[in-house]
């Protein structure tokens, strides 16, 4: 494999912290270095904030609060569709960073700019939905109270490596629309391409200090998450990290949202149409080479049809082009970090000893260099074994043979996560109501594609809260009371 040049990247040796509106020197002497998964060569490195650092930026959100919430909701969102525009101008600069950082597809990360510009639109509508009071008579008929709705205030968003940009974004909008101001502290994997977020910001005339941005590893997020003028915490990663967060914030009373992980299933119905199925399966099941917290990576199918759908999947899969991600024809890139690869390894051989089979895949990538693992396909596969139970993150699915309905619901529904899922059948009203058995916050029919409209948000273990749609800005607004009784 040879590796095509990348664009020149104007973001690589950093000293710097995003903090009111500028780059400013960090306080800490420590730096994080980056590693470029399909070279291994270090190309970047970045500031690892420190307490100095942390105690600037929330001081600069609390005083950038008291102006960017006095604007209206109308003014902010004026605000956000400039900076969407902004976003798209330099949507390849973006999509090269984050290749750079974690591997991701370039056809992947070309949608970042877009998709992210469409969450700003998206929540620029719903302006009135933040400045409209909710008049409520009193039940006795004597009296009224009217509702309105506040700014949380200051936020910690934090933000995985998978998908940097957008699942900022995610948190982002939705707090700039109800008048907070934030803190963002992304990925160490991934520091750089945040940067471009904030350049937008600026051209489009965010105030100074409504963004802050500080890079460091898990311990700066702890401190954030803890600071005293923090009002709410946002986290999108593993379910591991998020109980320990949720703890923190349940002994401080503070507002969270948790975007966990999970291991999705894809209930196929037995008059499935393979050809269709088989157009929508690595994005439902294996999107960003493994690497999406909601690909449904469980694969539950008919005994009926059984052989046919592993040779199916196992053909689509063993299709699927690995190698450069800057390659525009590359469907499957490297493991974001070696240490990424060598779980998804090892989850590989776990499988391999249970005894299942392998029918395309099943080890590291033959390549000279790059954290590659082979796209891996295990057919029969007992529901409760390792690799069909615990989140991989990796290019590998899992296919278990079911009989009835009722056992394929109990089988979908037989894990402690529940955040996405996909029901394939050729009659989609019945693909739906099968849909509707399933106990997971998302599900796809035929497809699963996110809608910035709608809840996203896990059950059980896949998190707390919700992203997304009028009920994601709520989380970013507290209400306000006021009664008026009807006296004398």
């Amino acid at each position: 494999m040879s590796t095509r040049a990348a664009v020149a990247l104007p973001y690589s040796r950093e000293d710097s912290l995003y903090i009111e509106g500028e780059y400013v020197p960090a306080h800490a002497s420590g730096r994080s270095v980056l590693v470029n998964p399909t070279t291994e060569d270090e190309w970047a490195a970045v500031p690892t904030a420190d307490e100095v650092d942390l105690d600037r930026a929330v001081d600069a959100a609390r005083r950038a609060l008291v102006v960017w919430s006095s604007r209206s909701a109308q003014d902010r969102a004026s605000v956000m569709l400039r900076m969407a525009d902004e976003l798209e101008t330099r949507g390849e600069l973006l999509a090269q960073t984050i290749t750079a950082e974690n591997g991701t597809p370039i056809s992947e990360t070309r949608l970042a700019a877009p998709v992210s510009a469409g969450m700003l639109r998206y929540f620029a509508t719903l302006a009135d939905y933040v400045t409209s009071d909710s008049v409520r008579p009193y039940p006795t008929g004597h009296g009224d109270s009217v509702v309105h709705l506040d700014p949380v205030g200051v936020c910690a968003l934090i933000a995985p490596w998978n998908y940097p940009i957008n699942l900022v974004m995610g948190k982002l909008a939705p707090a700039l629309l109800a008048g907070c101001t934030a803190i963002i502290k992304p990925s160490s994997v991934t520091p750089l391409s945040i940067r471009v977020v904030v350049e937008a910001a600026a051209a489009a005339g965010v105030p100074a200090g409504v963004i802050n941005v500080l890079t460091g590893s898990g311990a700066l997020g702890d401190a954030l998450i803890a600071h005293p003028g923090v009002d709410k915490v946002a986290f999108t990663g593993s379910t591991a990290v998020g109980r320990r967060i949720a703890a923190r914030c349940g002994e401080l009373l503070r507002p969270v949202t948790l975007e966990l992980g999970g291991k999705s299933s894809a209930i196929v119905l037995d008059d499935v149409d393979i050809e269709s199925m088989s157009q929508q399966l690595i994005r439902s099941c294996l999107r960003n080479t493994g690497q999406t917290c909601y690909i449904s990576t469980r694969i539950l199918a008919p005994a009926s049809r059984y052989d046919e759908i592993v040779d199916a999947v196992t053909s689509v899969i063993a299709a699927g082009r690995q190698g450069d991600p800057l390659d525009e024809s590359t469907t499957f890139g490297p493991s974001a970090t070696a240490s990424q690869q060598s779980s998804v390894l090892e989850f590989i051989r776990s499988g391999i000893d249970d005894g299942f089979r392998v029918t395309t895949g099943g080890g590291q990538a033959a390549f000279e260099r790059g954290f590659f693992v082979t796209p891996t396909v295990f057919a029969d596969v007992s529901p409760d074994s390792r690799i069909a139970q615990e989140e991989i993150f990796g290019p590998v699915l899992t296919i278990s043979k079911y009989g009835t309905e009722e056992e394929a619901i109990r089988l979908a529904n037989g894990t402690r996560y529940g955040l996405g899922g996909v029901v394939f059948g050729a009659n989609p009203a019945e693909a739906e109501r099968v849909a509707r058995r399933m106990d997971t916050g998302t599900v796809g029919v035929n497809a699963f594609q996110p809608n910035h409209a709608a809840p996203f948000g896990g059950r059980h273990e896949s998190g707390l809260g919700v992203e997304f749609g009028p009920e994601g800005l709520a989380a970013y607004l507290k209400p306000h009371t006021i009664h008026r009784p009807a006296l004398g």
